[in-house]
């Protein structure tokens, strides 16, 4: 229990913050694991401190304007969820602490530019893709911007792939095994259409019958991430209502999204939706884990050998902890081989829109991650989450040594198509 604070006076959420302050013993175990104390070496950026910080506010003890620097500094990559031995769910703590304290704070203009542009741009294709094309007209302007504007334009692609329209209904190649529905995303909607009719194909092909929802829409994730809980819960809700009851599962390609509908639960806690968020949480399922457990039609070989170095994103190894399913998809290729990176479990810092209002510290996290993966000497990157791919490959290429980055689902695609790696 907190001790000046009665617990009922944080919200329906206060169970479970008081719940993971209780839980930390400040054992240290975290800090190998935290990406900002690797960088700068300050306890109060390590998940321990973080959490002393956040309980000093929430009893009084502290200004949330003294403790919000080192709060702001944090990934939330949840890799300290996976190192604690003690079980403490460090991100019940800071999705409801950065909400609560959201609401009174008053950001600089600057910032205040950079996270109206992602609350109205990132959860709407429409808005987001225009918003690309914008920017990348004005990329002559970089020299000139603070460095939040800048770090937006350095992401962006050199052009936007082309797709057709997702189908409402993808159909099972012979007999049905199972029926899905697909929640399509935001971001990778604009800049990498392919990864989901990559999801689409394999998932025929292994029997699976999938919907794509008109009504639905973003997930919420980044919202929640940054603190913008009423946006978070306004979207969460118009999926909730798109979504039919009926199918086998949802299922998600990004890692980030799937970590953020697992948390509905949290989200919507004490509001009337709260059941409905927590069951529809609970059938959401990450492609690489819904493929492992249905038991994949086995791939034919790659025309050619290829070694891949398998990237675990953060949302998926460490808030989902989904690590061998991936794996296991990817083993069953013949002729493809994976290599492990070194310091796997650190975050290549994207995080989210952790590359956009944290852009030197991100900068400082992604090269650490891009020199980690060049000593493996694979020919490509593979993983589960576009916003790694747009990171990692940003930091490859700033080195001069970019690689392919590619999505598990793209692999498998290819592999049963029989086409070449990359087609």
């Amino acid at each position: 229990m907190l001790h000046t604070i009665p617990v009922e006076t944080l919200g329906p959420q206060g169970k479970a913050m008081a719940q993971a302050v209780e839980s930390c013993v400040h054992c240290g175990f975290c800090l190998a694991t935290c990406p900002t104390y690797k960088v700068l070496g300050e306890e109060m950026d390590s998940p321990r401190g973080r959490i002393f910080l956040m309980k000093e506010v929430l009893e009084g003890q502290m200004s949330a304007a003294d403790a919000l620097p080192f709060i702001d500094r944090c990934l939330g990559c949840m890799a300290c969820v996976t190192a604690c031995p003690s079980g403490v769910e460090y991100g019940d703590l800071l999705a409801p602490f950065r909400a609560r304290t959201e609401q009174a704070r008053r950001r600089p203009p600057l910032d205040r530019t950079v996270r109206t542009l992602v609350k109205e741009t990132l959860p709407y294709p429409d808005r987001f893709r225009l918003a690309v094309q914008s920017g990348r007209v004005g990329r002559w302007l970089r020299p000139l911007l603070p460095a939040e504007l800048g770090a937006m334009l350095d992401l962006l692609p050199a052009e936007l792939p082309e797709a057709p329209p997702l189908p409402e209904i993808y159909p099972a190649q012979g007999v049905r095994r199972a029926r899905v529905a697909l929640l399509a995303g935001c971001v990778q909607q604009v800049l990498a259409p392919q990864i989901t009719w990559a999801t689409l194909r394999v998932l025929a092909r292994n029997g699976v019958e999938t919907l794509i929802p008109r009504e639905q829409g973003c997930c919420g994730s980044l919202s929640l991430h940054i603190g913008e809980a009423e946006q978070a819960r306004s979207l969460a809700r118009k999926n909730l209502a798109a979504f039919p009851a009926d199918v086998d599962a949802v299922i998600t390609n990004a890692a980030g999204c799937g970590s953020g509908m697992h948390e509905y639960g949290l989200l919507f806690a004490g509001e009337e939706d709260a059941a409905a968020a927590s069951a529809f949480g609970a059938r959401v399922r990450d492609i690489s884990v819904f493929l492992d457990e249905l038991g994949i039609v086995p791939p034919p070989p790659l025309a050619q050998p290829l070694t891949i170095a398998y990237h675990d994103a953060c949302h998926l190894a460490h808030a989902q902890r989904v690590i061998a399913p991936p794996r296991r998809l990817l083993s069953a290729i013949p002729n493809l081989r994976i290599v492990e990176i070194p310091e796997g479990e650190l975050c290549c810092g994207s995080a989210g829109t952790y590359n956009l209002e944290q852009p030197e510290l991100a900068r400082a996290i992604g090269e650490r991650k891009a020199r980690a993966i060049l000593t493996t000497g694979a020919d490509a990157v593979i993983t589960g989450n576009i916003g790694c791919i747009n990171q990692i490959r940003t930091h490859l290429e700033l080195l001069n040594k970019p690689l392919p980055l590619w999505h598990t689902v793209e692999v498998l695609d290819w592999a049963y198509r029989g086409a070449s790696v990359g087609d």
